[in-house]
């Protein structure tokens, strides 16, 4: 046994010690508290878990109910597992429920009390959020960069034409997150941000899913904050540096842009890192260089969603023939063969806007949407989530749980014809969307 085993081992002793002693001595009485799993002493349910959570949990709510406890370490952790409970959660109780919990990984780089997924609701929250709905996401913003759009799906299109003349394979993924990132980087700082002729495309998504991929792993720190100093698995350390290297290269873009503007005197592109640096020059508390970029970090792990959205679609359509050649035929007949889809055209095209959100009941981007923590008790279906409490919506389970859905397995978009079901939060039984900031930039693209 290692050093860093030992360490832990040490740890755990002491967090069982300091558990049985808090357990004697308490006499509050127990609350009404949601159904679940016996936990094992000190790691409670951390071993149901599994390798793949939001399946597992998926089978233990068909144990335990829509709403379950588990214990998670010394963490009290609620899942909701049903779109009514959801809505109870994301919609009803939204103003106990909002604050986020984060994970010890996010901690890096301060980004815990920068992101805007992240902080709490507050002046500066609201803030930050008037200035994305204004400056991103609002209708006009959206209009005056259509072009852009449409230029990077022509480019995609085009790359893609020259695979197939030389008979080479298109990575999806790869391409998908090429189109997306450079959308959004012409968007915020009026250049490509990665190109055909590099590695950058792929350099950048490994970089973006690596954290993605530490932030979802299991952490000692997340269940006994007791270690949250130590780190001990180092994937906080393995965030920072990932977040320093993206930092960097937005810290490029805006050195350029700083010294442009003072060369020339005024702004040459107005796009949203003029905007933001005007803000800034106009109140630096509310927007300075660092909080412009930990806001850039949102949207960066955003296109990451939105190519793996657009990869697992290709990939069950590839596996449904019938449905491709739907799409096919509704396209031709809508659009014209070989004419280019403009985003005007959308609303016309029923079976493809039902792919997207059949793709997402099937394969939401998070599996469980970004937990939240308790700000009070809280009564939900006549169980009480305690006050402190880590709740979990398992959007992956309500996507196919077989009360809502028939055939609840299988890739069938003609499910969501002549229904008035959205994914952006105002239907529950599809909560790939709902509500949450990190999929903000998703919905922007579809």
């Amino acid at each position: 046994m290692d050093f860093l085993s030992s360490l832990i081992c040490l740890c755990l002793i002491w967090v069982l010690i300091k558990t049985f002693h808090i357990i004697s001595r308490s006499k509050a009485i127990p609350k009404n508290l949601p159904p679940g799993p016996k936990p094992f002493p000190v790691i409670g349910n951390l071993l149901d878990l599994g390798d793949k959570p939001h399946e597992s949990l998926a089978k233990l709510a068909k144990v335990h109910g829509p709403i379950m406890r588990l214990k998670l370490g010394q963490v009290t952790t609620i899942v909701i597992s049903s779109a009514t409970l959801a809505k109870e959660v994301l919609q009803t109780h939204d103003q106990l429920l909002s604050t986020r919990w984060i994970p010890d990984a996010l901690h890096a780089c301060k980004h815990n009390e920068l992101g805007l997924a992240l902080i709490p609701i507050s002046t500066r929250w609201r803030n930050l959020r008037r200035i994305c709905m204004e400056q991103l996401f609002s209708n006009k913003i959206l209009d005056a960069n259509q072009d852009i759009r449409c230029k990077k799906v022509q480019e995609l299109l085009v790359d893609t034409h020259q695979s197939s003349q030389t008979n080479e394979a298109v990575d999806i993924g790869r391409a998908a997150f090429k189109t997306t990132i450079n959308m959004l980087s012409n968007t915020i700082f009026s250049v490509d941000m990665v190109d055909s002729g590099s590695d950058q495309a792929r350099e950048l998504k490994e970089l973006i899913w690596s954290v993605m991929k530490e932030t979802g792993k299991p952490n000692l720190a997340d269940y006994f904050p007791v270690l949250k100093k130590l780190d001990a698995q180092g994937i906080r350390q393995r965030v920072e540096v990932n977040f320093l290297r993206m930092l960097e290269l937005f810290d490029h873009f805006i050195r350029q842009r700083l010294q442009l503007r003072k060369a020339s005197g005024c702004n040459r592109n107005n796009d949203l890192l003029d905007t933001l640096l005007n803000i800034s020059e106009e109140n630096s508390e509310e927007m300075d260089k660092t909080k412009i970029e930990h806001l850039f970090l949102l949207f960066a792990g955003g296109t990451e969603t939105t190519s793996a959205t657009l990869e697992w679609a290709m990939a069950e359509l590839l596996h449904n023939p019938e449905a491709l050649s739907r799409a096919k035929a509704e396209l031709e007949q809508v659009i014209g063969k070989g004419k280019l889809v403009q985003e005007s055209d959308i609303p016309q095209l029923p079976y493809l806007q039902a792919i997207v959100k059949e793709t997402l009941r099937l394969h939401p981007a998070i599996p469980l949407l970004v937990p939240r923590k308790a700000g009070a008790d809280v009564e939900i279906n006549g169980y009480i989530i305690p006050k402190g409490a880590q709740v979990l919506v398992n959007a992956w389970a309500i996507g196919r749980d077989s009360s809502l859905w028939d055939n609840a397995k299988s890739f069938m978009p003609d499910r969501f014809l002549g229904k008035e079901i959205d994914v952006k939060g105002r239907n529950f039984e599809l909560v790939p969307l709902a509500v949450e900031e990190e999929y903000v930039l998703v919905c922007y693209w579809l």
